[in-house]
Formats: C-alpha cells, sequence, structure tokens
C-alpha cells in the first residue's frame, strides 16, 4: 500500500455554520449504475508480507468461517487461487507493478498471463476482476504510458477466452490523483494525468468496469489535524454543525470517506463520464503507529472498520449519489509484521497472521460478515487442517498447564463422543477460550485455533 498524500483545502470548514441554515434541493444527475451480480459488499485485502503464514487451505477455511466472501490479492499466487476453488469466495486478481512492461508490450505476454492465472482457475475459482498495477500514476508513473495498454492486451486476451463479460479489468489509483478534494463538487482529475485518465475512463466506460479507488481518511486526517475533525473520519455520529456542507451544492457530508468518493464522481463527470461506478480498493486504519502517529489505535481502527461495514451494508450511497453504494475492500486481513517502518505500516490487519483478531470488531446486525464480533457470543474452535500430532499436543496443554476444563470429553462422559482428536480439542480450547474471557490472544494454541460465532457444540452434537 502506498500512502496517499490527499491535500485537503484548509478552508474545509469555512462558513459551514451559515451554509447549514440554508434550505436547498440539489439536483443530484444519477450514475449509470453498472450491472453487478452482487449488492454492495465488504472484502478484505490479503497481503502476505507476514512471518508464518498459513497455507492457502487453511486461510481459505478462515475465510469461509469469518464469511468473508470477496477476497482482493495483490498477485495471482496459484497456490491461493487452487485452494479458493468451489469456495464461492469472490477474487481480485493482481498484475504486479513490475510486470506491466512485460505485458504492456506484448500481445503474447498478456495472453499468457490470462492463461496461467485466470484460464487455469476460472470457473472453479471465482475470479471477479483483474487490478492492473497498483497506484501507477503516483508511485511509478515512469510506467504511466504503459499502463493503459497493459489493460487493454489483458482485455484482448479475456475476449479471445470468452470471460471478457463475466471479469472486469482496472486499476487501483490513489486518492492523490484528485486535486481539490473538497469540496467534492470542484474536485477534478490532476491535469497532468490526463493523457492517461481519459483514455482510461472511456475503457472503464466501454466495458463496464468500475474506477478503483484506494481511499483512506485516515492520511486526510493525519495530513489535516485542527482542519478535518477525527469523528468526521471514523464514521462517528454528528452533530449538524459538525457535518461537512459542499457550498456549491449544499449537500451535507457526516464522513470523509463519502466526501472522496463523490470527490472521484465529481471529477470524473468534470471529463463528461457518468457512467463509471467507484469501487473502493482499499480502506482502513492502523491499529497501532509511532509517536508520530498517536491516532493509529485499537479503539480506531475498531471503530473506522466497524463504522464502514456498517456503512457499505446500509447501503445508503453518499450524499451526490445516494443510489449507488460503493462496495470497499477493507486494508487489510492480516498485520503484515514484516513490512518495513513506520510502525503503522505493519498494523493494518484485522488479524494477526496466527488468524486471531487484532481486536474484535462491533458489527452486529449488519448481516452475517466477519464472526469476530464482541456483541455475539464468540467461540475457540480448531482450524482445518491441522496434523492430529500437532493438535494432541495443544490439547494436551490445555489440559494441563492450561487448566480447561476437560472433564467432558473423558471417556463415558456426556462429551467424550465424537471420539477424535479434533473435537476434543475444540471443547478444550473452547473451555480455555471462555475461562480467559474471550480475550485476544487466548484462542491460538500456536496457530491451530481460530474465533468464530459458530457455536461448536451444535455443530459437533455435544
Amino acid at each position: 500500500m502506498a500512502v496517499s498524500k490527499l491535500t485537503i483545502i484548509l478552508s474545509l470548514f469555512t462558513l459551514l455554520s451559515t451554509l447549514l441554515q440554508a434550505k436547498s434541493t440539489p439536483q443530484i444527475k444519477q450514475v449509470k449504475v453498472q450491472d453487478q451480480d452482487a449488492q454492495p459488499f465488504v472484502g478484505v485485502n490479503i497481503g502476505t508480507d507476514v512471518s508464518n503464514l498459513v497455507s492457502p487451505s487453511a486461510l481459505v477455511s478462515f475465510l469461509l468461517v469469518q464469511k468473508i466472501t470477496h477476497i482482493r490479492l495483490y498477485d495471482a499466487n496459484p497456490d491461493l487461487l487452487k485452494a479458493l476453488a468451489h469456495s464461492k469466495i469472490r477474487v481480485i486478481i493482481s498484475v504486479p507493478n513490475n510486470q506491466l512492461l512485460a505485458i504492456g508490450s506484448s500481445n503474447t505476454t498478456a495472453a499468457a498471463w490470462i492463461g496461467r492465472n485466470v484460464v487455469a482457475f476460472y470457473p472453479e475459482t471465482l475470479i471477479t476482476a483483474i487490478s492492473v498495477g497498483d497506484e501507477v500514476l503516483t508511485t511509478v508513473p515512469s510506467s504511466g504510458p504503459i499502463l493503459l495498454p497493459a489493460i487493454e492486451s489483458l482485455y484482448s486476451a479475456l475476449v479471445a477466452a470468452n470471460l471478457h463479460t463475466q471479469i472486469k479489468i482496472s486499476t487501483p489509483h490513489a486518492a492523490s490523483i484528485i486535486l481539490d478534494p473538497f469540496p467534492p463538487s470542484q474536485a477534478f482529475f490532476n491535469q497532468s494525468l490526463s493523457s492517461v485518465i481519459v483514455p482510461l475512463l472511456q475503457f472503464l466506460s466501454k466495458t463496464g468496469s468500475p474506477l478503483m479507488m484506494n481511499l483512506y481518511p485516515y492520511y486526510v486526517f493525519m495530513q489535516n489535524k485542527g482542519v478535518v475533525p477525527l469523528d468526521n473520519s471514523l464514521f462517528k455520529p454528528l452533530t449538524p454543525s459538525k457535518e461537512m456542507v459542499d457550498p456549491n451544492t449544499l449537500l451535507h457530508y457526516t464522513n470523509v470517506l463519502d466526501a472522496m468518493i463523490d470527490a472521484a464522481y465529481s471529477s470524473m463527470k468534470n471529463l463528461n463520464f457518468t457512467d463509471v461506478v467507484v469501487l473502493v480498493t482499499e480502506s482502513g486504519w492502523p491499529s497501532k503507529g509511532d509517536s508520530k502517529e498517536p491516532y493509529a489505535t485499537i479503539d480506531n481502527a475498531d471503530t473506522y472498520n466497524s463504522n464502514l461495514i456498517k456503512h457499505v451494508l446500509d447501503r445508503s450511497g453518499t450524499p451526490l449519489h445516494p443510489e449507488i453504494t460503493s462496495s470497499v475492500y477493507i486494508y487489510e486481513l492480516l498485520n503484515e509484521d514484516l513490512r518495513s517502518p513506520p510502525v503503522s505500516e505493519a498494523n493494518w490487519g484485522l488479524f494477526y497472521g496466527n488468524s486471531t483478531p487484532v481486536y474484535l470488531l462491533h458489527v452486529s446486525g449488519s448481516g452475517t460478515f466477519l464472526a469476530n464480533d464482541t456483541t455475539n457470543q464468540t467461540y475457540c474452535v480448531v482450524m482445518d487442517g491441522v496434523d492430529s500430532k500437532t493438535l494432541q499436543a495443544a490439547l494436551d496443554w490445555a489440559c494441563g498447564p492450561g487448566r480447561a476444563n476437560c472433564s467432558e470429553i473423558q471417556p463415558g462422559e456426556n462429551c467424550y463422543q465424537p471420539n477424535n482428536v479434533k473435537s476434543h480439542a475444540t471443547y478444550a480450547f473452547d473451555s480455555y477460550y471462555q475461562k480467559e474471557g474471550r480475550v485476544a490472544g487466548s484462542c491460538d494454541f500456536k496457530g491451530v485455533a481460530m474465533i468464530t460465532t459458530s457455536d461448536p457444540s451444535v455443530k459437533l452434537k455435544f
């Protein structure tokens, strides 16, 4: 993830109090909603700079337990794509920036890439989109001229494979490609990028593909402290006096993310594109930082991501376009502990690499997405794919030094059946987890257990 160096006009909140009194019904031009096979969703990005990363099959099992139905990968890892087969999890695969030149320079190379990474797995693995590069125009601008040729070559290969209607192609951008982002109605794309942006939008419009944007209210807040309040960045409920108001449309913004999305729509409209939908390919909040990032805390990360999930699943759209809600991929599933400083770079995950939660989200009432929710009862269960020897060692620890109550899984007792190490370990792990007050880290057992909201006693008929 590249840090988006977004500059917000320092007069963000000027004259808001007087504008709040104005009565006006803004004219909202509807964006043509692209065909989608599902309602707005929340997905997760999966980075792999993780020490002791679980196996692909264990990762897929974990995703299924957590009821995560959409993921985005930063590559096209064949082992993971194979493990995702028949899981019904929808996946965006990616072309890394260092492969752009080869693909953009050769239709043969592009066709080989599609054959190797798409045709070989689809439809058993539900690949829904390809993200070509990541924040290319701002992080590797020298590759800008090759970006669209790479996209078009890959699209031609999809056409040849008759997959172009099932799989979309786009490229994720940093928020900083948009200048003057507030008020949203005055936003516009950096004109120095027009030679790429305009033909790219033409392609997206023609193919029904989304404009992928990486949008981080965290960075907006950090770069504009004193101007952008923390509550606005975290989706917290606001009094009318704290709402952001666009003086041109008189639309009220209760959170920074909606304003960023509408800035993208306004920027496209300024170039006469009104039929491309925004897909937020990255958004999140770090749970830990160094002394220069005091707002990177577990509480703020929990608040942001919990409220983000609720906001998307509420399907309320944005002030400018209430008729369409952008789907969002949270950055990210796992803490990438191998990433370089600053400290926050290794602490964007919802979970640690061993699949225990960094914090427990508060998303109850927002559907079934994510099972690590303090507002529901949670349980500790054995992960799939763990060998019996490793599991037996963990079971012995739980019933011994861990002092879990294992009396019910002794021969002749109520929970002895089914008599296998996995069911006995699940009972013991959950006993220990509940005894410890369900605190983070108490459902680990050296990476063989995970948290769920599904009662294991029902599944195992205890």
